[in-house]
């Protein structure tokens, strides 16, 4: 159900690949909720995957840019605030990748310099987005800027690999950038740690199906799935939550507090009558 919450307000979405993305159904919901959204993502991610579609959909704007590069982040810039008639007062960081982990490399076994490029796409990314938006002025007053995150920036989930660094480093550049662009122009920068949600990045990870049923079974609520996320994420870029900035939200059905659930204790005893059995 739409409630007008973003009525004519302006966003840019980076990293909408098909419809199994968080960022796609963000923009869905953005422009449910009466926002015009301008598309970005890596002219690669755009010949794989289905963005157009999306773009044609929701009658927005969709620049190719690579947001490793500040020139071509500059472009997304320009273009979106021509395309849609002014400044940005929301935006989406969607981005993750680790070449890592797409080749399997344990993370006792690391490739340095694929390391380098696991930070750069999936942390340094955020901040030239938001450096270049501080340097052009790009957005109004009280705007609002997301970027998603997941848990393992600070607890240690096997198979995960370098992109718990990653993850680490992107909730530190919304602190460290957040102060400045409070002080700045009163924009509020905030990152969400979502459950693990079964996306095209996600589906990379070693024994991510595991996991998502891990998580299921230990948060009280059950795992956000993405349409909860878009759903959350609206809230952040409407003016209800004007005054929260630099944190850590978790999106994850209780899951961060959680120690032990009966659901997980209950597998875990059953295990032990499985292995019996197999003896």
């Amino acid at each position: 159900m739409a409630n007008n919450l973003l009525k004519g307000k302006r966003g840019i979405i980076f990293g909408a690949l098909n419809d199994m993305s968080i960022a796609w159904k963000v923009a869905e919901r953005c422009v449910e909720e009466g926002a015009q959204v301008a598309l970005t993502n890596t002219p690669l991610a755009l010949r794989m995957g289905t963005t157009q579609v999306l773009a044609d959909k929701l009658n927005a704007v969709l620049i190719p840019a690579d947001a490793t590069k500040v020139e071509d982040l500059e472009q997304v810039f320009d273009q979106a605030m021509e395309a849609m008639g002014g400044k940005i007062d929301f935006l989406l960081h969607s981005i993750g990748m680790s070449p890592n982990v797409r080749k399997k490399r344990s993370y006792e076994d690391l490739d340095y310099h694929l390391l380098g490029q696991t930070l750069d796409i999936s942390a340094i990314s955020f901040h030239k987005v938001l450096q270049v938006a501080y340097k052009k002025d790009a957005f109004n007053d009280w705007g609002s800027v997301v970027a998603l995150t997941y848990g393992a920036a600070q607890r240690t989930m096997y198979g995960y690999g370098d992109m718990a660094e990653a993850k680490a480093m992107l909730e530190s550049i919304a602190r460290s950038f957040g102060y400045i662009y409070g002080v700045k122009r009163n924009v509020r920068v905030n990152t969400v740690s979502q459950s693990p949600t079964l996306t095209t990045a996600g589906s990379g990870i070693k024994g991510f199906n595991s996991l998502m049923d891990f998580s299921e079974r230990m948060s009280p609520l059950g795992n956000a799935t993405a349409d909860d996320c878009a759903d959350y994420c609206i809230t952040l870029f409407s003016d209800l939550t004007k005054k929260v900035t630099m944190q850590n939200l978790f999106h994850d059905g209780g899951y961060a507090s959680m120690g032990m659930s009966m659901e997980a204790m209950d597998q875990y005893i059953k295990s032990f009558g499985e292995e019996e059995e197999e003896a």
